[in-house]
């Protein structure tokens, strides 16, 4: 068992960094703290699930943009290409199914 605490994690920067929370037994964890402009470029994966916990995104999946904000959960199936920009400060955290 692990706790994560969030709100000891977050950490903006003025180049955007993901903080992995995890990255063990097939689960990778990221958390995307993200100023507004920032973004990660559209590219392959697997399975994911994405929780925006705070503030506005958008994200391009298989090509096409959507508008995601706080209390938004995204499911992507493995393969589809998955990107996202923050248009407000965002705080969000992925699931990332690797094995």
């Amino acid at each position: 068992m692990e706790k994560i605490t969030l709100s000891e994690r977050i950490q903006f920067n003025p180049m955007f960094q993901p903080q992995i929370l995890r990255n063990a037994n097939g689960l990778k964890v990221p958390l995307i703290c993200m100023e507004p402009g920032q973004f990660i470029p559209p590219h392959p994966g697997g399975t994911g699930v994405f929780y925006i916990v705070e503030g506005k995104a958008t994200m391009t999946i298989e090509g096409k943009d959507v508008v995601v904000s706080a209390g938004d959960m995204i499911f992507i199936e493995k393969g589809e290409s998955r990107g996202i920009q923050a248009v407000e400060k965002l705080l969000a955290f992925a699931v990332h199914v690797t094995g």
